[in-house]
């Protein structure tokens, strides 16, 4: 098991914020600075926790975003965007370039939540998986 808490203030731009633009009537997709920002903040934050050997297996990952509550009482649930799958892609996204596991894909478990919270973060912990489904 690897578990670690990220404090920061976790990024609320995504993956899904990719910008088009149309050259010579081709569109191109680019990543606009604000999510390079963010991916470097989150692969930045990343790196002290990777393990020594990629992870080779099938993995549960569990991770709970913490938000400034900001006037939200701690704990409680933040049912506001970004939505968890987007939050998700770009962290797995990150954790596969510093070198958590081979491939994101080896994720067959998540238990993804996100929260208003007074130390905002991000907690994280990876199991490994042994055997077969039950």
């Amino acid at each position: 098991m690897i578990e670690f808490f990220l404090k920061m203030i976790p990024p609320t731009i995504t993956n899904q914020e990719h910008k088009v633009a149309v050259k010579n009537g081709k569109p191109i997709f680019y990543e606009p600075q604000e999510l390079k920002t963010a991916k470097a903040k989150l692969t930045d934050s990343l790196i002290g926790h990777v393990p020594p050997q990629k992870i080779s297996g099938p993995v549960r990952l569990m991770v709970k975003w913490c938000f400034p509550a900001a006037g939200h009482l701690d704990g409680s649930w933040k049912v506001t965007k970004p939505d968890t799958d987007n939050l998700e892609k770009m962290l797995k996204d990150c954790m596969t370039v510093v070198g958590f596991w081979k491939d994101d894909a080896q994720v067959v478990s998540e238990i993804v939540e996100k929260f208003w919270a007074d130390i905002p973060g991000i907690y994280i912990r990876i199991d490994e998986l042994r055997g077969m489904c039950s």
